[in-house]
């Protein structure tokens, strides 16, 4: 099983890396739930900056994020990637994240692509360690905003200093998590994508949290949810914060996690 602090994780298609943070006391005999954080198109274990340990710190729980294939310092995939890529992260490759967390209680949060990968999961499949989900700057079908802002990112990898701000972060990889998000999400065939028919099949407590100003999704993302989940369903909407809440509003995010698992009686 997975130890505190860094390493590899090793799944059928590569290594991935991985951080496991542990609050700084728990006074309980029994393990604490693990929050497993799934990242976004661009995201990797670094990404998440100190958001993991004081989530841990803030909700007394196990914090676990680890970087998909591509992304990082995990091993590289092959690009382009099929416009159903998230649909084989959740269906295929977090399965197996999961069968090596040594927890009763999983909580799945998800950004951005990670909000999808975790809800393909948990309409997916029965897993009862599953308590709750939370669903951050979530997509569950393609926007037109959503594509007008991919392109825009890719004129600034290209032709601005995107790249080299996502180097720190990335590596060698660089090239990987950018073009393997970009191309897929600008394929034509992507304007189909859909993942709506996972939702009646959540069973578990779900937690939404949006950015007013999010330049990637609407609201019509999180009412779509509410409309297709026969579960309780909790929405924040976030003042001055566009797609990335647990870093442009960290203090209130966090909150709003920590009020939601403990009305979830986690």
């Amino acid at each position: 099983m997975l130890q505190t602090g860094s390493g590899r994780i090793q799944c059928h298609e590569g290594c991935l890396e991985f951080e496991l943070h542990k609050p700084l006391r728990s006074d309980s005999v029994v393990p604490p739930a693990t929050l497993l954080l799934l990242h976004e198109g661009l995201g990797s274990v670094s990404m998440w900056r100190n958001f993991p340990s004081r989530l841990a710190a803030a909700t007394g729980c196990n914090v676990l994020a680890y970087s998909r294939l591509g992304y990082g310092e995990s091993d590289p995939c092959k690009i382009p990637r099929e416009v159903n890529y998230m649909h084989l992260e959740g269906q295929e490759v977090l399965p197996q994240v999961i069968s090596q967390i040594d927890s009763t209680e999983i909580v799945l949060i998800g950004h951005s692509d990670g909000a999808s990968i975790a809800a393909i999961y948990a309409g997916d499949n029965p897993d009862i360690r599953i308590k709750s989900i939370v669903l951050m700057a979530p997509h569950f079908f393609t926007e037109n905003l959503a594509l007008k802002s991919i392109e825009a990112a890719k004129e600034a990898y290209e032709l601005g200093d995107l790249r080299k701000r996502l180097e720190r972060y990335h590596g060698a990889n660089t090239d990987n998590a950018f073009y393997g998000w970009n191309g897929a999400w600008l394929n034509p065939a992507f304007k189909d994508w859909d993942i709506t028919e996972f939702l009646p099949q959540i069973s578990v407590p779900i937690l939404l949290l949006q950015g007013k100003q999010d330049q990637y999704g609407s609201n019509a993302q999180l009412e779509v949810v509410k409309q297709r989940c026969d579960v309780e369903v909790e929405t924040c909407i976030l003042e001055d914060c566009r797609h990335s809440p647990h870093l442009e509003q960290e203090q209130r995010t966090i909150g709003a996690i920590s009020s939601f698992l403990h009305n979830v009686s986690l």
